[in-house]
């Protein structure tokens, strides 16, 4: 429990810090940084890829609610791998719930970086996706482990033989 909320902490102080930096800044004008990425300045009230405009009331009560039901989940955890995956994705939780409650922008978040190919986004943003990952990563592997099956066995339906020259 304890490594998950050290990480959801230090997600909250990068991405804090990262979305301060991004509004003194970037509010000047955009930042290119190489290829496709730019620092770009932008508030989405929105959820992920911008759905739901404009209920950042009611999608700050759902973050609220994700990030209780997560810590319980945590307190749960079978590993410290999957404990961290799930404090990344708390910690971007809490950093997004963050800008929705403490910065005036009528409950938008900060996104800034802007890969002009996928959807804009900060810190908070990648962190979930990441430890949603992870976590998702970790829970299939467990899974296949706690079946007895390896991970060459995984993709071959009960019943049939491994190899399909070995007959019947």
């Amino acid at each position: 429990m304890a490594l998950a909320l050290a990480i959801a902490a230090v997600v909250v102080v990068a991405d804090q810090l990262t979305t301060t930096w991004a509004q003194d800044r970037l509010s000047q004008g955009p930042i290119h940084v190489v290829w496709t990425l730019d620092l770009v300045l932008q508030y989405n009230s929105g959820s992920a890829f911008s759905l739901f405009q404009g209920a950042a009331p009611v999608l700050g009560v759902i973050a609220a609610v994700v990030v209780g039901i997560l810590i319980v989940v945590i307190r749960r955890a079978r590993s410290n791998s999957l404990a961290a995956s799930l404090g990344l994705v708390v910690g971007g939780a809490v950093g997004n719930l963050a800008d929705r409650v403490f910065r005036s922008h009528n409950g938008a978040v900060v996104d800034f970086i802007a890969l002009h190919w996928w959807p804009t986004f900060n810190v908070a943003d990648a962190s979930i996706v990441i430890g949603g990952i992870l976590a998702a990563v970790i829970l299939m592997k467990d899974g296949r482990e706690r079946s007895g099956v390896s991970g060459d066995q995984a993709d071959v339906p009960s019943g049939l033989p491994r190899n399909p020259d070995a007959g019947s």
